[in-house]
């Protein structure tokens, strides 16, 4: 219960305040990982705000992972143990302010994803192993269908940044990920080589097997530079990379 004390020395006015004073919370530990935060109503009131300033708010540390809501059960304060989950949007309005390239774009694929298979190398647990092997017989089960198959290998790449370990890593791959994966969406059903894909991923997941970082993070390296040729070939550009 978040003690009415919180809120009498400072009213919040913005949803910028409210995340301040959301964030205060935290640390102060008057909200702590798993609280499910108090209704709506409640909890606007206590802050001395509007309820779509609020929304706002809760909208702004969700994006970021501090908070998650379950259907039917209402917005929770993420577990200590959780990865973070970053929104991608806050990135692909940049490239689009900044006017981020692609090659950048891949580059910064790169040297995160090289890290995590690398990391993936020495701590993949067995039920790990066992995620992405079955993702890799999806991947050849699926290669007259690309759709499906980009599916499993999004789900692939995920899996090998859970196993390095390393939340923030995680995080940072996953979203400029998610903007690569979209881009290759809209143009994946022109692949002509996604046996070859099929092939580099297992690769990617033997060296990981045989507990090898280095030859790991080669193949991914090997992969990825695949990747963007693919992509250029089916012919993706700086547009579709951000809209």
């Amino acid at each position: 219960m978040i003690a009415d004390s919180t809120i009498t020395d400072r009213q919040a006015t913005t949803s910028e305040e409210v995340v301040l004073r959301l964030r205060e919370m935290i640390h102060e530990g008057e909200l702590r990982p798993g609280d499910r935060l108090p209704p709506e109503r409640d909890l606007a009131r206590q802050l001395g705000v509007s309820r779509p300033t609020l929304r706002a708010g809760i909208r702004t540390l969700a994006a970021v992972g501090v908070f998650h809501s379950r259907q039917g059960a209402g917005t929770f304060v993420a577990e200590a143990d959780a990865s973070p989950a970053l929104d991608a949007n806050p990135l692909r309005l940049m490239a689009s302010l900044h006017g981020f390239s692609s090659d950048e774009m891949f580059e910064t694929r790169i040297a995160l994803e090289m890290a995590v298979a690398e990391l993936a190398g020495k701590r993949a647990t067995a039920d790990q192993l066992a995620t992405m092997a079955e993702e890799v017989a999806e991947m050849f089960a699926s290669l007259e269908e690309p759709e499906e198959y980009l599916v499993h290998d999004m789900r692939f790449h995920q899996t090998i940044a859970a196993a390095s370990g390393n939340r923030i890593l995680t995080a940072l791959m996953n979203m400029v990920a998610t903007i690569l994966f979209e881009s290759r969406s809209k143009t994946v059903h022109r692949a002509l080589d996604l046996k070859e894909s099929a092939e580099m991923h297992r690769q990617i997941y033997r060296a990981i097997r045989a507990h090898d970082p280095e030859a790991a993070g080669i193949a991914m390296r090997e992969h990825l530079l695949h990747t963007r040729a693919a992509q250029e070939s089916e012919g993706i550009d700086d547009e579709q990379l951000v809209n």
